[in-house]
């Protein structure tokens, strides 16, 4: 079950049309207010966190999960 914050920065992921192994950057304000859910996610295998600062890809399980979350 994904939290509320979780399910809003996957939403970001499908905003931008974001499939598996795409990497979105996060910077600034949108990075500080997504870090804990960002963090989360990378937890749960959702995404990897990338070598560039704010930068993370989707999983395939990522990928799954942010398609059935209505956020």
């Amino acid at each position: 079950m994904l939290t509320p914050s979780e399910k809003k920065a996957l939403h970001t992921f499908r905003q931008y049309l974001i499939t598996p192994g795409q990497m979105l950057c996060f910077y600034g304000p949108d990075l500080e207010k997504h870090k804990s859910a960002l963090q989360q996610l990378t937890e749960k295998d959702f995404l990897v966190k990338e070598n560039f600062n704010g930068a993370y890809s989707l999983t395939h399980a990522g990928f799954a999960a942010m398609k059935t979350c209505d956020a």
